[in-house]
């Protein structure tokens, strides 16, 4: 994850050398670039049998040699309108799809864009790593319970916090409980996403600070009653792309493209949400069995699939407003969220 964040390529066990396009910082270029099925759809390959599957990684080469100016306008949807002749490419048999996908998936978790430039010339040192390291980095279950304690706030001033670490992953997730703990009642629990947009700044681009906010207010009006609620606040900001990487599908969508759309332009999956990790936190927390705030099936069906028993959906929609307007209707139209 460092060598990404710094611009180093990757030496996986299996594949050639395969250098981060976005963090690129030496003079390097290769003949053959990698890229997700999504992004390769958008460069007009998906007519051709080795690019079109779905979700498969996508390996292609184009008429002249990447450069890194050149891989940056195949990498970066921003750029299209600046470089809208780009290729033509084509997409070539790729005998490494397990190391490709490993390097995808790292670059989603990076919060960079999911594009390498392979075998490239001018390369640095590189990381060494095996594909099947990225499911060890991943692994719900490595997930331990940090540490403890009381967290009075605006919506209940006898909360207490949970902090969940686990030992390569930097990001910390954590949970507000809310109401005193009683096994034999399925507390109220609210999967929130980190939204610094919308959680702090006020973005009225999504109703995700609302949803915050009213999710806290129904969990201190359960506990009020005699019941609990406990809210997971997961560290995967964007859905799971990352911050940047959701600022650049917000200019995608302001040049017209619906959420859906400005993440498959970038290359990245329209829900990458990490639904294990919520049940490891609800496990260690004791909690077999809820009630979900949620106005998406998926979601649903994602923590069931996990061993977690959802007594009950529990619809949590607020108003819409002018800027957000598109954006429900999105969730509802082509998601499958219960909406007005």
């Amino acid at each position: 994850m460092d060598a990404l964040r710094h611009g180093w390529p990757l030496a996986i066990d299996g594949a050639p050398l395969l250098q981060p396009v976005e963090t690129a910082f030496s003079d390097v270029s290769g003949e053959a670039m990698l890229v997700s099925a999504s992004r390769a759809a958008t460069l007009k390959l998906a007519n051709q049998i080795e690019a079109a599957a779905p979700r498969k990684p996508v390996l292609m080469r184009g008429a002249d040699v990447f450069d890194l100016p050149a891989a940056l306008a195949v990498a970066d949807p921003a750029l299209d309108l600046q470089s809208p002749l780009k290729g033509p490419f084509k997409a070539l048999p790729l005998e490494w799809e397990e190391q490709a996908r490993a390097a995808l998936e790292l670059a989603r978790i990076a919060g960079i864009l999911p594009a390498f430039i392979v075998d490239p010339q001018g390369a640095g040192e590189a990381a060494s790593l095996q594909a099947s390291d990225v499911a060890a980095f991943t692994d719900p279950q490595r997930l331990n319970i940090a540490t403890r304690a009381k967290l009075p706030v605006a919506a209940a001033e006898g909360a207490r916090i949970v902090a969940f670490r686990s030992p390569d992953d930097t990001r910390e997730h954590v949970a507000l409980v809310i109401g005193k703990e009683s096994s034999g009642t399925p507390p109220l629990v609210r999967l929130h996403s980190e939204c610094l947009t919308g959680d702090i700044l006020g973005s009225l681009k999504c109703d995700c600070g609302p949803q915050l906010d009213a999710a806290l207010r129904a969990m201190s009006v359960e506990a009020d009653k005699g019941g609990w609620g406990v809210l997971l606040y997961m560290r995967q900001e964007g859905r799971g792309i990352g911050l940047v990487n959701k600022l650049r599908a917000y200019r995608l969508q302001d040049q017209g493209f619906d959420t859906v759309d400005a993440n498959t332009r970038l290359g990245l999956p329209d829900e990458a949400r990490d639904f294990p990790t919520a049940a490891r936190m609800l496990d260690l927390l004791g909690v077999k069995e809820v009630r979900l705030m949620t106005n998406n099936p998926a979601k649903v069906e994602a923590l069931e699939g996990e061993g977690v028993t959802v007594a009950k959906r529990v619809p949590h929609s607020l108003p819409d407003n002018p800027h957000n307007a598109r954006y429900l209707a999105t969730k509802r139209d082509r998601a499958g969220h219960i909406l007005p």
